[in-house]
């Protein structure tokens, strides 16, 4: 993570842009633009957490630990969100690991000044109020999602996730890095992907995929896509 060039604070941040402007203003005045790196670790479950984070065009991944070396993605945050949710319900421990898997900018800002700023700001604890409320109900679709729903469902609504988040078609992913984040074997994805590209829906080559027709990966994603959307535009839009 490094100190980014300078952002206008009207930058895209969705959750950031539904406030007004005064008040956008007033919580970013101690904030800064960071460059958030694949891999960077965010916040540690049951770790008290330091910063908040707004991506801008970058986004991580909420992450629970199993058993032995197991891990669940259960979240993905970019520019409709903010990493740092249990401060908005008075905790000061982060709930999960986040670990960035698109690298971007996001604006950061210390914890303590955020949580004085909802103290403050009624318009601002309402409108973050009703995001923590949307993020409970999306992990809890994205549990039943991940044994309810084939894979290639699920890959073509990964990849439509991680567009919308980080407003590009093209994305630095690799097959091992889906099949942790999708809890499938690789091959699973492979299989997957290459169902995707004989559809002229994605294309891929080492590291990176492209999403050629967003409109007819929607057509393939399992339905749960069309409900995060849904929720989140009943709540926040």
């Amino acid at each position: 993570m490094e100190q980014a060039a300078s952002v206008s604070m009207d930058a895209n941040n969705l959750l950031l842009k539904g406030l007004g402007a005064r008040d956008r203003r007033k919580l970013l005045s101690a904030g800064e633009p960071v460059t958030l790196r694949v891999g960077d670790a965010l916040s540690e479950s049951g770790r008290r957490m330091s910063h908040v984070f707004f991506p801008i065009d970058s986004a991580a991944s909420l992450i629970v630990n199993g058993t032995g070396h197991s891990a669940l993605e259960v979240g993905l945050v970019g520019r409709e969100g903010m990493l740092g949710v249990p401060l908005i319900l008075g905790a000061s421990n982060a709930a999960f690991h986040s670990v960035v898997q698109i690298e971007g900018r996001a604006w950061r800002m210390d914890a303590a000044h955020f949580t004085r700023q909802l103290d403050e700001n009624p318009a601002l604890r309402k409108r973050m109020n009703r995001y923590a409320h949307v993020r409970l109900v999306q992990i809890a679709g994205n549990i039943a999602c991940k044994s309810s729903h084939r894979v290639e469902g699920r890959l073509a609504r990964w990849l439509l996730m991680s567009r919308d988040r980080a407003n590009s078609n093209a994305l630095a992913l690799t097959h091992e890095s889906l099949s942790r984040l999708l809890g499938v074997r690789r091959a699973g994805v492979t299989l997957a992907a290459s169902a995707l590209r004989r559809r002229n829906l994605i294309r891929y080559a080492r590291g990176h995929i492209e999403l050629l027709d967003p409109r007819g990966l929607a057509s393939v994603a399992c339905p749960c896509y069309a409900s995060d959307k849904a929720t989140y535009a009943r709540f926040m839009d």
